[in-house]
């Protein structure tokens, strides 16, 4: 279930909005003000945010900006909704990194077709059997293997579980600690530390060949899954 952050400050409209996405399958957080949502941003990690532009202590497009500069928020879809429907206003929502804009009033019918479409935009490539595929990396999760160029990489469970962690979140930031949580039993975290990742990350690096400049440093951060 796709997870959407709506800001809205208007109630009723939020109301209206979140409610309609429920009924469409979509898992709803809520936000009034422009601090609340960069912190729903940061903290919830939604797949796709819906900012309305007229909040009550900072324009939407102030909100675009600080998320598009923010690592942890940098790459998640932006939908804008507005009463604004100016070319001017569209234009600068689109510049500023939002993914679409729509005009108040709306359809809802319309509002889901455009976030199905952006989150569909933002999906990793994959095919039947867990087999994702970016260029010349292929990641057979069911195999347990990784190619580059159509050849084995030898590399060890840590390191597979490391790229497939990174991968599913594609475009995401992922800080160290989190990837401990995610690849590490709590056995090993006991043993070792948040610097244990960037030996991994470095040695999967020299692994991946070509491929490596697919993991990005997100420096003070941690790292990113980014395929050209």
């Amino acid at each position: 279930m796709a997870k959407v952050l709506v800001v809205e400050d208007d109630p009723d409209i939020q109301e209206l909005v979140a409610r309609n996405l429920q009924s469409g399958g979509f898992d709803v957080i809520r936000a009034g003000t422009g601090r609340d949502a960069l912190e729903s941003a940061r903290s919830e990690g939604p797949d796709l945010i819906l900012l309305d532009l007229m909040l009550p202590d900072q324009d939407g497009f102030e909100v675009c900006k600080k998320l598009r500069r923010d690592p942890l928020t940098e790459r998640i879809p932006i939908l804008m909704l507005s009463a604004k429907g100016s070319e001017v206003d569209r234009v600068l929502g689109l510049e500023l990194g939002a993914d679409d804009y729509i005009t108040k009033p709306f359809s809802p019918r319309e509002l889901l077709l455009r976030i199905r479409r952006s989150l569909e935009r933002h999906q990793p490539p994959q095919s039947n059997g867990e087999i994702l595929v970016f260029g010349e990396l292929s990641i057979d999760i069911p195999g347990h293997r990784v190619l580059v160029r159509g050849k084995s990489v030898d590399i060890t469970a840590t390191e597979f579980r490391l790229l497939t962690v990174l991968a599913r979140r594609r475009g995401r930031v992922q800080t160290r600690e989190h990837l401990l949580q995610e690849v590490w039993s709590q056995g090993e975290r006991d043993e070792i530390d948040a610097r244990t990742v960037d030996t991994h990350v470095r040695r999967l690096r020299e692994k991946l060949g070509t491929a490596a400049p697919a993991v990005e440093t997100v420096r003070g951060v941690g790292y990113r899954f980014a395929p050209g």
